[in-house]
């Protein structure tokens, strides 16, 4: 039997399995804020589930600055053992579906450590590109310094409406 992997809503009877993920998974700790904003996110929050286990989650945040309309993939991650099983691709996935569905977004970003070299090629892969480097990023780990790697989008579409490319 293969495994199933299926995404569902972070909730309040829920979010502490997230706030675990993310200490195992990531090498910076999130506040208080992120959850409370995480909890608003809707469809831009998810944990992703194998086999009914949580094994990942995803938070994005629309930003608006710089007269764009970005999605900003705040935290995308799963735990060492299930990575590689397809498990990245479905949060992924349903990012840029949803970003598609919406039609309104100029590009997709987010920030990943100089050495983690594994997900730059894991985002590479879905059209994510290096577009910046900035140094001192993070506090309190090494190394401190963070690529930008964005997708763009491109109109499209019979309405104008905006397309993933890649």
């Amino acid at each position: 039997m293969r495994p199933r992997i299926e995404l569902g809503e972070v909730t309040v009877h829920n979010i502490r399995q997230l706030k675990r993920l993310n200490t195992v998974v990531f090498p910076v700790s999130y506040n208080d804020k992120f959850y409370k904003d995480v909890l608003q996110a809707g469809e831009l929050a998810r944990l992703a589930y194998y086999n009914d286990v949580v094994v990942g989650g995803v938070c994005c945040r629309i930003d608006t600055t710089e007269g764009q309309r970005r999605l900003y993939i705040m935290t995308l991650g799963c735990l060492a053992p299930y990575r590689r099983c397809g498990i990245g691709t479905v949060m992924l996935k349903h990012v840029l579906n949803y970003v598609e569905k919406d039609g309104n977004f100029d590009a997709l970003y987010l920030h990943v450590q100089i050495n983690n070299d594994s997900a730059i090629a894991f985002y590479q892969k879905f059209g994510f590109n290096i577009v910046e480097t900035k140094t001192s990023y993070y506090k309190r780990i090494e190394p401190a310094d963070a690529h930008v790697l964005q997708k763009n989008l491109v109109k499209g579409g019979s309405k104008g409406s905006k397309a993933v490319v890649g």
